[in-house]
């Protein structure tokens, strides 16, 4: 048995998410039946992240192991070809030794959250980002979320179906720029809570909007309780960028 690591990219409204389940059709199950489909082996894929319904990936990794021997170019090709029509593409497969594991080697995961920030909805990217209409003054959302860079309890983040042993995590980066109409929030750290980043973004467009100040914020970080935060994003607006190992 050979062990392989992927990196995908797929478009995430078709899907449940990326873990099987009952209710619906995965990520994880079409990956699994192409590459049976390719190999004719049943083969489990370990990933990076799990990702929610709707959510996207640029640069999502997974692992598995088939006995078929095949150039990387090969196992990556054929496996695209049996995953059509859904819309998720395997971009490259490496070979890797049995101590390699998509979810417990990775050092830092890599999420960003785009918002659509205009008067209009977009005809285009609807289902790739979230419609704010009212201006979004990225300052203070730059200056709020300084706060939450280190090591931290982000329970006002958190959401109830968390099943993490502790809320506390470290944040390593969390930047914002705007690209015309786009507002783009970029989150960096090893891991993240359940619903982590999409809370954090639903509750720093507040003080964007100038609903909230910068001190609103604070405080509803301090107080450790989900119910003093913000609204949860739409699922539309995150993808999962890349994984570092």
């Amino acid at each position: 048995m050979s062990r392989y690591r992927a990196t995908l990219e797929y478009f995430g409204k078709p899907f449940v998410g990326w873990q099987r389940q009952k209710n619906g059709f995965s990520v994880q199950q079409a990956l699994e039946e192409a590459i049976k489909n390719f190999c004719g082996q049943d083969v489990v894929t370990y990933v990076a992240g799990r990702t929610d319904a709707g959510v996207h990936a640029l640069g999502q990794v997974c692992h598995f192991e088939i006995e078929k021997k095949e150039t990387t170019k090969t196992i990556r090709n054929a496996i695209n070809f049996h995953l059509k029509p859904n819309p998720i593409i395997v971009l490259n497969v490496v070979e890797v030794d049995e101590t390699f594991h998509a979810r417990f080697s990775a050092k830092e995961r890599h999420y960003r959250y785009k918002f659509i920030n205009r008067a209009t909805p977009s005809a285009l990217y609807s289902d790739l980002s979230w419609w704010v209409p009212q201006a979004l003054d990225i300052d203070l959302m730059i200056e709020a979320s300084k706060c939450l860079i280190g090591k931290h309890d982000f329970s006002t983040f958190r959401a109830a179906g968390c099943q993490a042993k502790t809320p506390v995590k470290t944040l390593n980066s969390i930047t914002f720029w705007r690209e015309g109409d786009e507002v783009i929030m970029d989150t960096r750290a090893k891991s993240f809570l359940y619903h982590q980043v999409r809370n954090m973004a639903g509750t720093l467009k507040l003080v964007g909007e100038k609903k909230w100040t910068i001190e609103n914020f604070s405080n509803a970080f301090n107080a450790r309780t989900r119910v003093r935060g913000g609204i949860t994003a739409p699922a539309c607006g995150l993808y999962f960028m890349k994984v570092d190992y």
